[in-house]
């Protein structure tokens, strides 16, 4: 083969190949959004079996004194017959102690108990969490935080009610509070999609994570599964590794229903909200190969189709068909995200999360990279 023969076949190819990949990675990603997002958009939940076994809720926190005289009466007038709240206080500086002994006065079905700082000995949100457990009169464990807002007192019925036979584990909802910016329609888009992934994923039989601040599994399960052993030494992870480990499609329940959200406070400077995702996606790393792999394949054929897309309209032979294409998986997205937002109550979202749906492939990147540069903030929360 000669120069010009190699010269032709190179012109030839301009778009030949480029076309084919630009299909295959459209064909990807609406297998993502027809085949698994659409299990979540589309799921018909059970009917919840009548709570009938009592629970234990714990709750961490530091330096939340505030927050507990906020939300705490909340969780503790749940419409729930046979229930106990459990504080841990994890070396609260404020006036933690106090508002709990004040609370305790007027409901005797909460208890606390407080570990004391050693400035010798530093530790993670993990022995918080393991203390609570060890408190726990009850099998049944349902987590939340200090700063989230059940969404009303029939929070604590639907998450339970999920504990049917052979379930171990209960996938709930926490979302965030709308308030003015920018800032806070992407953290509220991100924490949606993220969702719509770990529900997507847990009804199609493969649970891959959940969050700390709506979750629920047995105590019996806990120590059965050793707990956090295999990364009490990762000062993340007592929520999603703990899933990531132990989850099967058939010891996993999904719980999203209006009454089973919590809501807290985002963040509110984009340096604070990106240690705190940096520090999320420190255990990212630790999931198992399959996760890694659809998680990662899903962002890495939306940029590949992003880019080629762009690429491909240069060619006027093949330009109405890439936007056929374009638009095509446009209106696919369309209808699942709007879905998703109404199944989590995220509103005023639709527009901004197309520009985000871009964007977040260079913010999550960024995130990425320079968790792998930069020392990790060893923090509690």
């Amino acid at each position: 083969m000669n120069i010009e023969n190699i010269k032709a076949l190179l012109l030839e190819n301009q778009y030949y190949i480029p076309t084919g990949v630009f299909l295959l990675c459209l064909l990807i990603q609406l297998i993502y959004y027809l085949v698994i997002y659409s299990r979540f958009v589309f799921y018909k939940s059970k009917q919840l079996s009548e709570p009938e076994e009592p629970v234990s809720v714990i709750i961490c926190a530091r330096n939340e004194a505030e927050n507990l005289e906020k939300y705490l009466p909340i969780v503790l007038t749940q419409n729930y017959d046979d229930y106990e709240v459990i504080v841990v206080d994890d070396g609260s500086s404020d006036e933690t102690e106090y508002v709990l002994k004040r609370l305790q006065m007027q409901y005797p079905h909460l208890r606390y108990t407080k570990i004391h700082e050693d400035k010798k000995f530093t530790h993670g949100k993990k022995l918080a969490v393991t203390i609570g457990i060890k408190a726990a009169r009850h099998d049944i464990l349902v987590f939340t935080d200090a700063d989230c807002k059940p969404a009303g007192n029939m929070w604590l019925h639907q998450i339970a009610g999920n504990f049917t036979a052979g379930k171990e584990i209960v996938l709930g909802y926490g979302g965030y509070n709308r308030r003015r910016g920018l800032l806070n329609k992407y953290i509220r888009y991100d924490t949606m999609v993220i969702a719509m992934q770990y529900f997507s994923y847990a009804i199609c039989g493969f649970p891959y994570m959940g969050v700390g601040r709506n979750i629920a599994y047995r105590k019996s399960f806990f120590y059965k599964t050793a707990g956090f052993s295999n990364h009490l030494h990762l000062m993340s992870g007592d929520d999603d590794l703990f899933v990531n480990e132990n989850a099967t499609g058939k010891n996993t329940a999904v719980e999203f229903s209006k009454e089973s959200h919590t809501r807290s406070d985002p963040q509110t400077s984009l340096k604070k909200w990106s240690q705190q995702k940096r520090r999320h996606l420190t255990t990212a790393t630790l999931y198992k190969f399959r996760h890694k792999f659809l998680l990662a394949l899903e962002p890495f054929s939306r940029f590949v189709f992003y880019l080629l897309f762009v690429y491909l309209l240069f060619f006027h032979e093949i330009r109405l068909y890439v936007l056929a294409a374009f638009a095509f998986r446009f209106f696919i997205q369309f209808l699942i995200i709007k879905n998703a937002m109404i199944r989590l109550k995220e509103n005023n979202l639709l527009l901004y999360s197309f520009i985000f749906d871009i964007f977040s492939l260079f913010i999550n990147f960024w995130l990425y990279i320079s968790n792998r540069i930069r020392l990790r903030h060893r923090t509690w929360k």
